[in-house]
């Protein structure tokens, strides 16, 4: 199970800017795998249509993907997400993953090492079309005494910049996620091509999981009583499983907080650390006890470090924020957006000070 599903592919945003000719000459091979890998992507994306009308294909991905057109159609009708040409064809990839993501961060920080790019700024992750990459760019990273984590990308979005040429397609990496998940993790990547703000990853992210949490509640009141209760099962655990990392990131930044003027190397601050850790993974054994033995994040807990906790807060932190601007703004989708590309067009302490205020108002 991929905990972060829904995070962006920087990698195929980057080849936009490539192929745009908005990139510098530095980092080529960088940009070289961006662009080659988008490519090869788009190459292997044919229709729906085409996909249904395929006697090669099977009976269950036909099934799926006529679940995803009428979960795009609810997307452009229920919730006035964007109707274009995203997700109207489908690629099959072979692989798991559709890109692997780099993450680094302090030894004693949360802060995650961040990389600049032409148009969507500044972004804590680095993404890589092949696995193998990602790897020698976490080992590099290790070697400078960074804390890393590489984890693989189902999701994958362009934020609507290559609509133009058929927009981004659905995939194998997630095409076969429960109902719920599959409707929720559309609606997240949709709502990046309805706002998105350079140099604010946090914003960003928590903005479209709050459409994703908000989209996904209206999507299955309407399902089947099978597809509710898979994903309530799913939920509660996941549910569960962030109120724990959350309480982690609290008392690692108390720790680091406490600590900061203390020597880089110390060993106080490193048994602190360790305690934090070592606490999170038995409340995690005992999680996994009352699941009755459900091991879905096994993976990540056993990789979990600085990197990982702080690439998981931008999916977490600000979510609480946009789901109660949601209701100031009546429910109503058009003025909930209108209200956050608002946002986006203020400074970034003034957006964060505004979206975090209880007096905002509807007007915004």
């Amino acid at each position: 199970m991929n905990f972060l599903r829904h995070q962006k592919c920087l990698a195929s945003i980057v080849a936009v800017w490539v192929l745009l000719g908005l990139s510098g000459c530095a980092q080529t091979g960088y940009y070289w795998q961006s662009v080659s890998g988008h490519v090869k992507l788009m190459q292997a994306a044919r229709p729906i249509d085409a996909w249904l009308a395929d006697p090669q294909a099977s009976p269950a991905l036909k099934q799926r993907l006529q679940l995803a057109q009428a979960i795009r159609q609810f997307a452009v009708t229920a919730l006035h997400l964007p109707d274009n040409a995203s997700y109207q064809r489908y690629a099959d990839l072979q692989r798991r993953h559709v890109v692997w993501n780099v993450v680094a961060a302090p030894e004693f920080s949360l802060t995650l090492k961040t990389w600049c790019f032409p148009v969507a700024g500044c972004v804590g992750y680095r993404g890589y079309f092949e696995q193998a990459a990602a790897e020698r760019e976490a080992a590099a990273l290790r070697a400078q005494g960074w804390e890393v984590s590489v984890y693989g990308v189902p999701a994958y979005s362009t934020l609507g910049w290559m609509n133009w040429l058929g927009g981004d397609p659905l995939l194998n990496t997630f095409i076969h996620f429960p109902d719920g998940e599959l409707a929720r993790m559309l609606f997240h990547e949709l709502a990046h091509q309805v706002v998105y703000v350079a140099d604010d990853t946090v914003f960003n992210e928590s903005f479209a999981t709050a459409v994703e949490r908000l989209g996904g509640a209206a999507w299955l009141a309407q399902a089947t009583p099978a597809a509710r209760d898979a994903f309530a099962q799913h939920d509660a655990r996941r549910q569960q499983f962030r109120a724990l990392t959350r309480r982690t990131r609290e008392q690692l930044e108390n720790v680091y907080m406490q600590n900061e003027a203390l020597a880089p190397v110390n060993t106080v601050q490193a048994a602190m650390k360790n305690k934090v850790m070592a606490d999170f993974r038995q409340a995690y054994a005992a999680l996994k006890t009352s699941w009755g033995g459900f091991a879905g994040y096994d993976p990540w807990v056993a990789g979990a470090n600085n990197a990982a906790l702080g690439a998981q807060a931008a999916y977490d932190d600000l979510v609480p924020a946009f789901e109660a601007l949601f209701e100031r703004q009546g429910r109503d989708w058009r003025r909930f957006y209108d209200a956050v590309i608002a946002l986006a067009r203020l400074p970034q302490a003034e957006r964060l000070q505004q979206l975090s205020s209880p007096q905002v108002q509807t007007t915004l």
